[in-house]
């Protein structure tokens, strides 16, 4: 009986590879990661190279840098950031993704309410105020600007993936999730592991949830743009809509 079961494994793994190394990168590395990194933090006093990342920022900022760092803490905010997010997903909804624009919608909800969750659980303390450029309250654990604008910039990317325009935006929404993360240790509101664990949790939630949709709900895996705009999957088995296809998704 273990020989058939082992053929058996051997030929799902043959089979579905690029969705198991997907799964595996995309979610299981992360969160390992991210608890690796929380045990260090909160059972063995976490790193010192979190407060000397931020004494470094601390010695190189400029008025001009600053006021860039500033602005991007507001667009990428909660003032800001579910307004551009709910303009994009009416208009990939209007072009015909009404997939894709709850996905865009659920990724950003649902990292923000992980993110106040994993703060009311963890209670971290935000690095001194006197290095700080803001003061910001609530907890620092994770970021949640960071968590935000990557689980954004992430489902943004796998979103227009299979589209014309799919590498170019799959590297600019995560160079805006980076940059993001990056300007909130610049105002020293939060220390470098509370980005890396914010972006990490992020790309675990928009890929799973990318997953876990997609296999509901297949044209997601589709240009928002439908067939004329869609590259040909890697998975044959996941057919390119058309309009008329896609309208019965809906």
């Amino acid at each position: 009986m273990f020989p058939r079961l082992l053929q058996e494994l051997v030929v799902f793994v043959k089979t579905h590879w690029h969705v198991l190394l997907s799964l595996l990168l995309g979610v299981l590395l992360p969160l390992v990661l991210i608890a690796n990194l929380t045990e260090d933090i909160f059972r063995d006093g976490g790193f010192a190279w979190d407060s000397a990342i931020l004494d470094w920022y601390r010695a190189h900022r400029t008025p001009t840098l600053t006021a860039i760092a500033a602005g991007l803490g507001v667009i990428g905010g909660v003032r800001v950031l579910p307004f551009i997010a709910l303009l994009i997903a009416l208009l990939v909804a209007r072009a015909g993704g009404r997939i894709h624009a709850w996905y865009l919608a659920f990724a950003l909800s649902g990292a923000a309410l992980l993110n106040v969750l994993a703060k009311v659980i963890f209670q971290r303390p935000r690095p001194d105020e006197l290095g700080a450029v803001l003061i910001e309250s609530g907890f620092s654990f994770p970021s949640g600007h960071a968590m935000s604008n990557a689980a954004f910039g992430i489902a943004l990317g796998l979103i227009f993936w299979r589209s014309r325009l799919g590498w170019p935006v799959a590297v600019l929404g995560v160079f805006w999730g980076v940059l993001l993360a990056a300007s909130r240790n610049y105002l020293g509101v939060h220390y470098p592991t509370d980005v890396i664990v914010g972006f990490l949790s992020a790309a675990a939630w928009a890929y799973g949830l990318y997953l876990l949709m997609a296999r509901r709900w297949p044209a997601l895996r589709n240009s928002p743009g439908g067939r004329d705009d869609t590259r040909a999957p890697v998975d044959e088995s996941v057919p390119v809509q058309s309009g008329r296809e896609r309208d019965q998704t809906r």
